[in-house]
């Protein structure tokens, strides 16, 4: 009975042994990963400090420039907007500061968990803006900092002069979308997450790094060379991996009530997408969010996806360029 007895207890312990395995193997692999991305990917630009840690920015243009602040999209950092059209801004004149949001690239966790939340991370970039003395300034935000740059007007103006949303997630989701498998469920629990982002997260990560480069282009292709342009890898680090799944999973909650104030906004409105833009579509966000904001302006730019500001960078940065400059020519008028 006895022997019996042990041979169940092993056969059951075996998962958990297995499983433990892999865990264990994935830990040194995200180790590994960790310390090569970083290695071949360091700080591109200076750091800010603030209470409760630092941020990361890379910057371009003239310092007496009128500011552009780039506030880049999930998965991504601060290279994304800048090497897509920033650095083109900052040949026209502009002071072009790119953000490394809370938790990526370089930059600080500033809040924890708390910074999932698009108001939390306003707040942080309105005191890394007052620390450098920015503001009022034109803020780009591209698909998930759509929703950033909206906080941020929302909760802190003097910070904005303008809002250009491109390809913006800012309008709330529908139900479905939110319901999710029940392992997907388990998997996004605080502690699950936690572990799997320091195990079997980065791996897997990596893995699936180049084919997601090439969905998120759709239907355009991939611009050469786009993963090592936009240090894309950063991403693949296990802190930066959980704030990624963190802002995902805390954004239909946060849009649901920030959406509401939306009519309240005074602030200039730019609002591009790209019509067959797949990942976020124009006629559930960006369209009926231009409605919502009193005066906001809608460009559609036809055929074209969800990296407008690759495929489409010069008129990106054209119709920037002109916002911004009439954001300029009406300022005097204002103080009279």
């Amino acid at each position: 009975m006895s022997r019996v007895a042990g041979l169940l207890l092993t056969l059951l312990a075996l998962p958990f042994a297995i499983l433990g395995l892999i865990l264990a193997v994935g830990a040194v692999a995200s180790l590994i990963i960790a310390l090569r991305v970083g290695a071949e990917y360091p700080p591109a630009g200076p750091f800010v400090d603030i209470a409760g840690g630092r941020l990361a920015t890379i910057q371009a243009g003239p310092v007496d420039g009128p500011p552009v602040i780039l506030l880049h999209g999930a998965s991504a950092n601060a290279s994304d907007p800048m090497e897509g059209f920033g650095r083109r801004l900052a040949e026209q004149g502009f002071r072009v500061i790119a953000f490394d949001r809370p938790g990526f690239g370089w930059s600080d966790r500033i809040a924890g968990d708390e910074a999932a939340a698009p108001a939390v991370q306003a707040r942080i970039i309105a005191e890394t803006l007052d620390k450098m003395g920015i503001g009022p300034a034109v803020v780009f935000g591209h698909s998930w900092a759509g929703a950033l740059a909206l906080a941020l007007a929302l909760d802190h103006p003097e910070r904005v002069s303008g809002l250009v949303l491109a390809a913006p997630v800012a309008m709330p989701m529908p139900a479905r979308m939110l319901v999710l498998p029940w392992y997907w469920r388990l998997a996004l629990k605080p502690p699950v997450a936690w572990l799997l982002s320091r195990t079997i997260g980065p791996p897997l990560a990596q893995y699936y790094l180049p084919e997601t480069a090439k969905r998120v282009f759709l239907p355009q292709p991939e611009v050469p060379g786009y993963a090592e342009m936009v240090r894309a890898a950063l991403v693949l680090r296990p802190g930066t991996l959980l704030a990624n799944v963190q802002d995902l999973v805390g954004l239909p909650a946060a849009l649901a009530a920030q959406s509401a104030r939306y009519g309240d906004l005074r602030v200039p409105t730019l609002v591009i997408s790209g019509e067959a833009d797949p990942i976020v579509r124009s006629e559930t966000q960006a369209v009926p969010l231009a409605k919502a904001i009193p005066g906001a302006r809608l460009v559609l730019l036809p055929g074209i996806g969800h990296m407008l500001h690759f495929v489409a960078a010069e008129r990106v940065t054209d119709e920037i360029a002109r916002f911004a400059g009439e954001r300029r020519e009406a300022a005097p008028l204002l103080k009279e």
